[in-house]
């Protein structure tokens, strides 16, 4: 089956008000609740029509509910994270390192967290 064949219309509500409208398709979803929090958490990973990615998180529970998306990108090098009002771009092997080193994952290259922000921070001046 073509991928373009099964593309929709999707529209996805955020809290800031720039809602996030693709043709896409859903591609995974995970939802867990946090007792301790009370929290029911939905994450959604979509795939567009330009091959982006669009990841969407939900949360609820009592009063609380938050919506936010973001569209992931890559310009060249550069991977471009977009919430529909702001944007930032880190190059690709940054944004890789920062992901190592956010997960913890045991590599005597793993940077501290403290590293990782400080490299964030460069990386967007």
């Amino acid at each position: 089956m073509d991928a373009h064949k099964t593309m929709e219309d999707i529209c996805l509500k955020q809290d800031n008000g720039c809602d996030f409208r693709f043709r896409g398709r859903l591609f995974s979803e995970c939802s867990w609740y946090d007792e301790a929090a009370g929290l029911l958490t939905r994450q959604k990973l979509y795939i567009t029509s330009e091959n982006e990615q669009v990841y969407h998180i939900v949360r609820s529970g009592g009063q609380t509910r938050s919506r936010h998306a973001y569209r992931l990108f890559m310009r060249e090098d550069t991977c471009v994270i977009h919430n529909g009002t702001t944007e930032i771009a880190l190059q690709f092997d940054m944004l890789m390192l920062a992901v190592r080193g956010l997960c913890g994952l045991a590599d005597s290259a793993t940077p501290s967290l403290a590293m990782v922000e400080e490299m964030l921070k460069a990386a967007n001046s």
